[in-house]
């Protein structure tokens, strides 16, 4: 009999800051939650969306350098493992399930207002960041249309073999 496979991949919005919290023995601990969204049609055939909230945790160094990045609004793809825990409150017995993230990518950021919501007045806007055209554009004519590049030479071929590094790097542009 197999082990089985604990594992889950979201793709999905951060609905808050990260918290960054440390435990007793010094181990960065990066909490957040992040909603996914899935479109649907119902019985009726109307267009139905639905958003399921996440608890994600990342522990140690990562975590720490994350909570740097990440932000309300973040685009995040997680992979990662799902675990339950309980724990009492008022008599009650309680259950939580997180995604233990192993890793994280970045697939996109937020949106500009969110960016300028969690950054303050250390945003600049974007136009600050376009630089003033310095070279006047070409001329429309003729004499403006740069002529065409010869066309590439294709790889030397020795009997079906595949070509040498050597005949590669004659072909490539430097």
């Amino acid at each position: 009999m197999s082990d089985g496979l604990n594992r889950v991949v979201l793709l999905g919005n951060l609905g808050a800051d990260p918290e960054l919290r440390y435990a007793a023995n010094g181990t960065a601990v990066l909490q957040f939650r992040m909603a996914t969204n899935e479109s649907f049609l119902d019985r009726n055939r109307e267009l139905t969306e639905r958003t399921e909230w996440h608890s994600v945790v990342v522990f140690g160094p990562r975590g720490e350098g994350l909570s740097r990045v990440l932000a309300k609004g973040s685009c995040v793809l997680v992979e990662g493992t799902l675990r339950t825990s309980s724990y009492e409150k008022d008599g009650q017995k309680r259950y939580k399930t997180e995604v233990h993230a192993r890793d994280i990518c970045f697939a996109g950021g937020p949106s500009l207002a969110a960016q300028r919501e969690h950054a303050g007045a250390m945003r600049r806007d974007v136009d600050d960041d376009i630089a003033p055209l310095e070279t006047p554009l070409p001329q429309e004519g003729p004499e403006a249309v740069p002529e065409p590049a010869p066309p590439a030479r294709p790889p030397r071929k020795r009997n079906g073999a595949p070509p040498r590094k050597t005949e590669m790097l004659e072909e490539m542009p430097f």
